[in-house]
């Protein structure tokens, strides 16, 4: 398939600019596979939807308020570094700007001097290798105190709280960028899918800034995937498998515990504990095997995002349900509403 196929228009004042409040009162449509119904509902409607020994698969990889604004010393110039994948102790792959001004050696202060870091080396693709060097017992306390969200680009309005961009469940430190369907649940919208009978399995995938690389190439298949780091423990894998054995069904929540699930299953021909890196790539033609419903936003043009949706939910009917989204003016993307698909 030729990535022009995944097109279509959206009116710029569909992109959400800040989330649902509360969070669980963002828009759900509902895609049935079985009869190709599709329903509106608002997302505190789910356990609608749900049945006593389904699982809900999570990811509770945490957002890296990854974004530094520092200056150059000497000179004091204002440079910016995002933190993409922590290389060794405190070495880190990051993103730099101005990046040709950034050259090894480069010494960069941010905050109140507290934090400082060098450059080490410049990558093949133009991300710099960066050791930082601090007063606190780790970086990301550092990063606390300094760092901001970082936000995708289509997002240009400031967080009032940067805790907007963090699900509820979020504890594993790591991504660059949320687990975004994740942001719809509410403590208490969780408790009233744990009282029908639902098993909330906890994932990690963190969530690497390669989920907003465009697809460059015109045939889909022509495209690398990013890789992006992921774990699944024995009580995860374990529910799981049980609902599987019962009858009962796998619903991730987002693309993230989507790919998770079904990168273990290509590797192994089940889920089972285990950590390590997935570029899984899903597109329309790729069978999935480990998941029975997905509950997801909605993506970007040409996205991989939207690519993966087709392979589950079918590309034409992918397509439709966009088009109905925007005529039904769907709030989009990150901050967006949401689909389940079952």
């Amino acid at each position: 398939m030729l990535k022009k196929d995944f097109w279509y228009d959206l009116p710029k004042e569909l992109i959400a600019q800040e989330p649902a409040n509360p969070r669980d009162s963002a828009r759900l449509m509902v895609l049935r596979r079985s009869d190709d119904s599709i329903e509106h509902r608002i997302f505190h409607d789910l356990p609608d939807y749900l049945e006593a020994g389904d699982v809900l698969v999570i990811n509770n990889s945490k957002v890296l308020p990854a974004r530094l604004m520092g200056i150059k010393v000497p000179t004091g110039a204002v440079c910016e570094l995002l933190l993409l994948r922590q290389v060794h102790g405190d070495t880190w792959e990051c993103l730099a700007r101005p990046g040709k001004r950034m050259q090894a050696g480069t010494h960069l202060t941010f905050g109140d001097g507290s934090l400082t870091a060098v450059v080490d080396e410049t990558l093949p693709d133009g991300n710099k290798h960066v050791t930082f060097t601090y007063d606190t017992e780790t970086l990301y306390e550092k990063l606390d105190e300094f760092g901001k969200m970082p936000l995708p680009p289509y997002i240009t309005k400031q967080l009032e709280d940067q805790s907007q961009y963090q699900t509820v469940y979020a504890k594993e430190l790591g991504s660059a960028a949320a687990p975004t369907a994740g942001l719809h649940f509410t403590p208490e919208l969780l408790d009233r899918i744990r009282a029908k009978g639902v098993t909330i399995a906890e994932i990690t995938l963190h969530v690497g800034l390669g989920t907003f690389r465009p697809v460059n190439e015109e045939n889909i298949e022509d495209h690398e995937m990013h890789s992006e780091w992921y774990c699944i423990d024995h009580a995860a894998s374990e529910a799981i498998n049980a609902a599987r054995a019962n009858g009962h069904r796998v619903i991730a929540v987002g693309t993230t515990s989507c790919r998770t699930l079904e990168a273990v299953w290509a590797t192994y021909g089940e889920i089972r504990p285990c950590s390590g890196n997935t570029s899984i790539f899903l597109y329309p033609g790729v069978e999935l095997h480990a998941i029975d419903g997905l509950v997801t936003n909605f993506h970007l043009p040409e996205s991989t995002l939207i690519m993966l949706i087709s392979a589950f939910y079918g590309y034409e009917k992918t397509m439709e349900a966009y088009k109905v989204a925007v005529e039904q003016k769907y709030r989009f993307f990150s901050f967006g509403d949401a689909m389940l698909i079952l």
